[in-house]
């Protein structure tokens, strides 16, 4: 079985990000995206491929968010690909650490 994923950027005259698409196979197109994190490894050269857009009306708010809620996805995933709770739990602390200084959640 093969599935496809499709992301369409439209760009400005400056080729910077105006809107982002993304498409599968089995779903409707999500069309109001403001950012997207791409990150795929290449084992041939043992090296991380990454695409990082974002729109122009992307608020700083939000990235925090997105970074923070990328951040927590990892540490979830280093935890279950690994078994490395320790690491996972170190992540999860500088997460802890990332929200209160960007004040996407309050200290008590």
């Amino acid at each position: 079985m093969k599935k496809t994923l499709k992301f369409e950027v439209k760009l400005d005259e400056n080729h910077l990000p105006l809107s982002i698409e993304m498409c599968s196979d089995d779903s409707k197109p999500e069309k109001n995206i403001k950012a997207l994190i791409l990150s795929a490894w290449s084992a041939k050269s043992k090296e991380t491929l990454r695409v990082d857009l974002w729109t122009k009306d992307m608020p700083v708010h939000d990235m925090f968010i997105l970074y923070h809620q990328s951040m927590m996805g990892m540490a979830n995933t280093l935890e279950r690909a690994t078994g490395h709770n320790k690491l996972a739990g170190a992540l999860r602390d500088y997460c802890e650490f990332f929200a209160e200084q960007t004040k996407i959640k309050e200290t008590k």
